[in-house]
């Protein structure tokens, strides 16, 4: 024999009430209001549509556009649309070694990016110029652009990619601020990436 409870019995007096209607009376909260903070919205939507850029510049572009395949589907983490235009982007995934001569490039294609923007390098290459220390590459794309995650690898896995846009996305979502623009502790070398080295 069943009693009635009402739904406003079971969340003042935590009455117990019967399987199926528990279930659906549990599941319906008082008034239906939910408060938060605007910000945290925001983030949260941010963190579950970031859109790349299609910018790959050496090996580790192969791995990169394995994730956006049916194999590891990156659509799952809502990053699947690789947009062509950086005005259209607000992440660039530095894949790959940068040379002195992309330097500039890079740098532009990251400031023509709206705000809020993220970067992530991929690859030894990317975080650190990798097996390549000389003058031709640049040691640590954080030189010219500032970076928010360092996907170890040469080259990473798609899974290290994927585990990067998440470490990412927590960031994203926990309103960490974003790292200093390089302009401001070296710009010498934002200005001249070849570091006064000139043919």
């Amino acid at each position: 024999m069943a009693e009635d409870y009402s739904q406003r019995d079971f969340f003042t007096n935590n009455a117990i009430m019967p399987g199926d209607l528990q279930s659906y009376r549990s599941a319906q909260p008082i008034g239906g209001v939910v408060t938060t903070n605007l910000d945290k919205v925001l983030n949260l939507a941010r963190a579950n549509s970031i859109w790349p850029a299609l910018f790959g510049l050496a090996c580790c572009a192969i791995e990169m556009m394995a994730t956006s395949g049916p194999r590891f589907d990156i659509a799952r983490f809502g990053s699947e649309v690789f947009r062509a235009s950086p005005r259209q982007a607000d992440l660039m995934i530095v894949a790959g070694r940068v040379s002195a001569k992309m330097a500039p490039a890079v740098r532009q294609i990251w400031e023509q990016m709206p705000e809020p923007k993220w970067v992530i390098a991929m690859g030894a290459c990317a975080s650190c110029g990798g097996v390549f220390n000389n003058y031709a590459i640049v040691q640590g794309v954080d030189m010219i652009i500032p970076v928010d995650v360092y996907v170890a690898g040469c080259p990473p896995t798609p899974e290290a990619l994927i585990e990067g846009v998440r470490i990412l996305q927590d960031r994203i979502i926990a309103g960490e601020p974003q790292p200093q623009d390089p302009k401001e502790y070296m710009p010498e070398v934002v200005r001249d990436p070849n570091f006064g080295r000139h043919p």
